[in-house]
């Protein structure tokens, strides 16, 4: 009797042991999980903290690799969804390199990085707002390289801001300087596509109407672009008073389109 006596004492101190434990196992690993967390959010505050201030240094320097390395690290902060004021200041930098700002040598012009420009004009689509749909027109305007206007067009019809017809006007501006000096069917496309997009938030279609009319019926463009274009103006839903307006483009717009497309 005596003998199962102890077997039960034993085997019920086990059980408290095993118990004790167990429980001591689950605090250690609350407390490894408290410092890892605790480890991330410091890694991260790092991280924000370099994207405010080495990221723009990088994005003003003069050494392509250093924009390279900084394209990489706005692309992740974006896509993090941080959008602060030195990412969109270092966005804007890049997107108009070799434009707004540029650096000679006896001349020749040494940041020119259309590769750059186009990415980061792709990144300003994904941050929106205002101030990037500002940029991105006047990119789409000024640039002479058509995959960064191309880049630039399709970010503005994601962003999808048309106050005052302001965007769908600037577009076919930019297009109607494209096909006439040097028709880029990748560019006419994106062109096609932020119509589409805008024609709803678009209150004179007029010009936009043109514009898709002089896609549809130029020769320099491939069939899938020219098709695209018949598409769109089949899908179009235009009322009288669109048909009709005489409303035109800021710059030299519809009426000289017309020339340089006859």
């Amino acid at each position: 009797m005596k003998f199962f006596k102890k077997i039960i004492l034993g085997a019920a101190a086990a059980v408290v042991c095993t118990g004790l434990f167990a429980q001591e196992q689950k605090v250690q690993k609350k407390d490894d999980s408290s410092t890892t967390k605790s480890e991330t959010s410091v890694e991260n505050e790092y991280l924000n903290d370099m994207d405010g201030t080495v990221i723009l240094t990088l994005a003003q320097s003069e050494e392509y690799d250093n924009k390279l390395v900084a394209l990489q690290y706005l692309e992740n902060s974006v896509e993090k969804g941080n959008t602060s004021d030195e990412v969109v200041a270092a966005l804007d930098q890049l997107a108009g390199e070799g434009i707004n700002t540029q650096t000679r040598k006896n001349g020749r012009l040494m940041n020119n990085f259309p590769d750059i420009r186009r990415q980061a004009c792709l990144l300003l689509g994904k941050v929106g707002g205002e101030h990037s749909k500002n940029t991105l027109k006047n990119i789409a305007i000024a640039d002479n390289e058509p995959m960064v206007q191309a880049a630039a067009i399709r970010s503005l019809g994601d962003i999808g801001i048309n106050e005052n017809d302001e965007i769908t006007e600037a577009v076919a501006y930019a297009n109607l300087r494209n096909r006439v000096l040097n028709p880029t069917g990748s560019m006419a496309f994106e062109v096609l596509n932020t119509f589409e997009k805008l024609a709803g938030n678009t209150q004179n279609k007029k010009t936009m109407i043109d514009e898709i009319s002089h896609i549809a019926a130029d020769n320099h463009y491939n069939s899938a672009v020219r098709r695209r274009a018949l598409d769109i103006l089949k899908n179009m839903k235009v009322d009288n008073s669109d048909a009709s307006g005489t409303k035109k483009s800021s710059g030299p717009s519809a009426s000289s389109g017309s020339t340089a497309a006859n």
